[in-house]
């Protein structure tokens, strides 16, 4: 397509609601500054330092009571340039307290039905430093436990190890997100948020103390060691790699799961027969202990129950690498349709996505058929039993993808939802696209899934509510209504238009993958997202992190006449075109000549840089029917009424 040249024409008087160009075009204010931690390029700076957590965990569950008892070890690095005279951690299970904060916040009442637990019981917090091993003072504020230092912990690579024995009663389903689930042969315990985590001390805030009020997580890295002891009969899969499996399986299920190293479709490692079978375990009596390990991750969640048949099959990495891909689900999830195909749908959706933006990291993936709370942990996914065919696809690859994000790329969701649940969703779509040929294809968000419209039509009762908030609102302001249609979709549909309309596909995907690798296992904020996409991809973009993710402006562009040149087809086609609102985009005009043929220009966003009407001519060889703005309705675009005009 050929740009041509642009004649801006100022309007004479402007209406009291007219756009501003000066306003649209103004250079955007980054939140955060760039200095030698973050360089103005996007990219991690010279100086940049994250602090880092190791821990190992001694659990067990007590199927008759529901109780997780526990000690764990942090070893905390300070690597930071600030001396500590405090450490904070997090105590998730505290939600569920009936005093807790989250108590009062609108839907809490509707999620866990007026059922509460006695959250984290502390039994014991000691601190190792320096030989020493001494009790602090410590102070538990609502999900935050404050550590009071007597030495402070110097920067710069010092470490501390923090000792913790803790035990708490898990919540029934309705504790959502972590929940024991009655199934046909036994509960299915789904372990998550399930130990004391360090909080994040970072450049931009210092510690990081949100509560926990439902959100999501905001987590250090480093290499979680756990072990999990549950009665003899009991299945275990999570996060890492499993360290003893001679000592909790069998040798044909150790076989089996060989075998799924090396094999491209499904392997049973326990079939529904052997779910009630005492000898698909090693012993039939007292209890035992799996043992697993996970490097250089920021979180780590399991399972555990009687009742799971267990598949898996091997998934193929770049660079000739491997890691396997596992389901574990009950009896009643079984069919053809249901979660047979698990596993098959985690192995292709981590090859995607590997293959297209970044390696998939970790050893194992695991799939879990349960309560369905639809939720993501570094190497396991928690989903729903019941879901069947193009529901349990969706749903897998969408929690699968938050491997990416905020899994690899550690962006804060307590503040900034829209860096994980957006950027997923626009990832998660293309692997719909590509799964066998688009068998599931085309998936929207939730919010928009029934019939697979066009997102350019469904974002636009958004983008028209005045009471909807930006995407760059912090998460927990984002009431539920707005919660998918903003965080999810306006973003996701933000990032389709960035690489379709604004930067090309070809720009936007190698500054994208340059965004997952300088940012893996790290800390980006929202600033280091908008300088690296503009940086990479060449271009300043301010006027759309201001338009779309900064504002709830919407876009309305017109075709507001068109006459030959002279009077002569042969001459020429002068058009005028108008913005009549704060959010513009490149767009393409369509022309529609008397002979059939077309010709199409891509009008870009500095047309609108000096006023709000442009003209401009286009070469012609014969009489014109119809001149059509953004032909292919790939505009969100809130009039359409005006983007057409017919020749006289």
């Amino acid at each position: 397509m050929r740009l041509l040249t642009v004649l801006l024409l100022l309007p004479i008087a402007a209406a009291a609601q007219a756009p501003d160009p000066r306003e649209i075009f103004a250079p955007y204010p980054m939140s955060q500054p760039a200095n030698a931690y973050r360089s103005a390029g996007g990219i991690p700076g010279p100086a940049y330092w994250q602090n880092r957590a190791d821990t190992t965990i001694d659990a067990s569950i007590d199927p008759a009571t529901q109780v997780l008892k526990a000690t764990e070890t942090i070893t905390y690095t300070n690597n930071s340039p600030d001396t500590l005279d405090v450490l904070w951690l997090q105590l998730d299970q505290n939600i569920y307290r009936r005093d807790s904060r989250a108590a009062f916040m609108p839907q809490y009442e509707e999620r866990h039905k007026g059922q509460f637990t006695d959250g984290d019981q502390l039994e014991s917090v000691t601190l190792e430093a320096d030989g020493r091993a001494v009790t602090p003072k410590t102070l538990v504020s609502d999900t935050r436990l404050q550590i009071r230092l007597d030495h402070p912990l110097a920067g710069h690579g010092h470490a501390i190890k923090i000792h913790i024995a803790y035990h708490y009663t898990v919540p029934g389903t309705w504790g959502g997100r972590t929940a024991v689930t009655p199934s046909r042969n036994g509960e299915i315990f789904e372990i998550a948020q399930w130990f004391p985590r360090m909080a994040v001390y970072d450049d931009l805030r210092g510690w990081n103390t949100n509560p926990y009020l439902g959100s999501e997580f905001y987590c250090e890295y480093g290499n979680i060691d756990y072990a999990v002891t549950v009665p003899w009969n009991f299945i275990v899969a999570g996060s890492g790699e499993l360290q003893n499996s001679r000592d909790v399986l069998t040798p044909e299920q150790i076989a089996r799961l060989d075998h799924a190293r090396n094999s491209d479709t499904t392997v049973l490692i326990r079939t529904p027969a052997e779910v009630t079978d005492p000898k698909s375990r090693p012993t039939q009596s007292g209890t035992k202990t799996w043992r697993f390990k996970m490097l250089n991750t920021r979180d780590a969640a399991f399972t555990a129950s009687p009742a799971f048949v267990w598949d898996a099959a091997r998934i193929n990495l770049p660079k000739g690498a491997h890691a396997l891909a596992m389901s574990v689900y009950p009896v009643e999830a079984v069919g053809p349709d249901r979660w047979n195909r698990s596993t098959e749908f985690v192995k292709a959706t981590i090859e995607h996505f590997s293959a297209k933006w970044f390696a998939y990291p970790w050893p194992v993936m695991v799939n879990l058929g349960g309560h369905g709370a639809g939720m993501e942990y570094p190497g396991i996914v928690f989903d729903d039993m019941a879901d069947k065919s193009k529901v349990l696809y969706w749903i897998t690859a969408h929690e699968v993808g938050h491997s990416w994000f905020p899994m690899i790329v550690g962006s804060n969701e307590r503040l900034d939802a829209w860096m994980d649940e957006g950027f997923n969703t626009f990832i998660d779509v293309g692997a719909d696209d590509a799964f066998n040929h688009g068998e599931f294809a085309p998936k929207r968000d939730s919010e928009y899934a029934q019939g697979g419209g066009n997102p350019a039509d469904e974002i636009l009762p958004t983008l028209a509510d005045k009471d909807a908030p930006i995407i760059l609102a912090p998460a927990d302001l984002i009431s539920e209504k707005y919660r998918h249609p903003v965080t999810y979709f306006k973003t996701a549909f933000g990032l389709v238009l960035m690489r379709e309309q604004i930067l090309g596909p070809e720009r936007f995907d190698a500054a994208f993958r340059r965004y997952i690798e300088a940012w893996a296992y790290k800390h980006p904020s929202p600033s280091d997202f908008f300088r690296l996409m503009s940086s990479e991809a060449g271009e300043d973009l301010s006027w759309w992190w201001r338009g779309w993710f900064a504002s709830t402006s919407s876009l309305d562009l017109a075709v507001t006449g068109a006459a030959y040149v002279h009077g002569d087809p042969h001459q020429g086609l002068r058009v005028t075109l108008a913005n009549h609102d704060r959010l513009v985009l490149p767009a393409v005009l369509d022309v529609a000549l008397q002979d059939g043929s077309h010709q199409r220009v891509t009008v870009p966003v500095e047309a609108w840089m000096k006023g709000n009407e442009a003209t401009f001519d286009l070469p012609t060889t014969a009489g014109v029917v119809l001149v059509t703005l953004d032909p292919d309705h790939r505009l969100p675009d809130r009039d359409r009424s005006n983007n057409v005009f017919r020749m006289p």
